[in-house]
């Protein structure tokens, strides 16, 4: 008997910690745009993110940020090119902070919205109106 009430508590913990895991954006992304991925992680008490990969970085894997408004970081890889930062918030939507696009070397205000389990809406703004939002979705 008691090993089926163990079995049945460690069912019903597992049920208990399924949802708080999938509502979390760590992890690996698939953007909207460019077959890029993000991998979302944790940095302190924020959320940030780093490109992983694009249609660029694979056709040239030593590609720049070429296009960045800061002269002096025009020379930085694409890969692992810091894309989100400074986000705080949850379970389900991060503000507060910066999304750093590298098509047009801007840096926009941010948020993010998780979606469901594998789908992520990201929206960045020079100033509300004046917004993007793309849909990413979860590859790992």
């Amino acid at each position: 008997m008691r090993p089926a009430f163990l079995a049945t508590l460690a069912a019903f913990a597992c049920a208990l910690a399924g949802p708080a895991f999938a509502s979390d954006p760590v992890g690996l992304w698939r953007t909207q745009t460019n077959d890029g991925q993000v991998r979302i992680s944790r940095c302190g008490q924020v959320l940030c993110g780093v490109l992983v990969t694009s249609e660029r970085i694979r056709e040239q894997p030593a590609a720049t940020d070429e296009n960045n408004s800061d002269r002096a970081l025009r020379s930085r890889p694409l890969r692992n090119l810091p894309l989100l930062n400074g986000f705080t918030g949850g379970p389900t939507e991060w503000r507060g902070g910066t999304v750093y696009n590298p098509a047009d070397g801007r840096t926009y205000r941010g948020t993010i919205t998780l979606q469901g389990d594998n789908t992520l809406r990201l929206r960045g703004c020079v100033v509300a109106p004046l917004c993007r939002t793309q849909t990413w979705t979860r590859v790992r």
